[in-house]
C-alpha cells in the first residue's frame, strides 16, 4: 500500500536527482560530487519506496517506529550540516579579513 507521504517522498527524490544532474551539466558539480548526490538520492528513494528495509535497524536501536528513527536521524544530520557550514563560513571570514587587511596595509604604504 503506497501512502501519500511515499508519493511525495518519491517525487522529491526524483526532483533532487534531476536538480543534481542540472547542476552537473552547468559545471557546478564535478563528477564525484554528482556521484555522491546521485547515490544519496537513490538511497532516499529506496528507503521511501521500501521503508521496511530499516526495520532491523529500528529494532536494534529500540525505536518503536521507523519514523522515529528517521526523524532523529534527520535532526542529527541537520545539526551536523549546520555546524559544518558554520566552520566553513568562519574559515572563509578569517581568510577574507586577512586579505582585506593586507590590501589595506599595501594601500596605506603607497600614500
Amino acid at each position: 500500500m503506497v501512502l501519500g507521504i511515499q508519493i511525495a517522498g518519491f517525487l522529491f527524490g526524483m526532483f533532487m536527482i534531476y536538480y543534481s544532474f542540472v547542476n552537473y551539466k552547468k559545471k557546478q558539480f564535478n563528477a564525484k560530487e554528482f556521484g555522491f548526490w546521485f547515490v544519496l538520492w537513490m538511497g532516499f528513494l529506496v528507503v521511501t519506496i521500501y521503508p521496511a528495509i530499516l526495520d532491523p535497524l529500528t529494532k536494534s536501536l529500540s525505536f518503536f517506529r521507523t519514523l522515529d528513527l528517521l526523524v532523529i536521524s534527520g535532526m542529527l544530520f541537520l545539526i551536523a550540516i549546520n555546524f559544518y557550514t558554520y566552520v566553513v563560513t568562519r574559515k572563509n571570514q578569517k581568510q577574507l579579513e586577512k586579505i582585506v587587511r593586507s590590501i589595506a596595509i599595501k594601500k596605506g604604504r603607497n600614500k
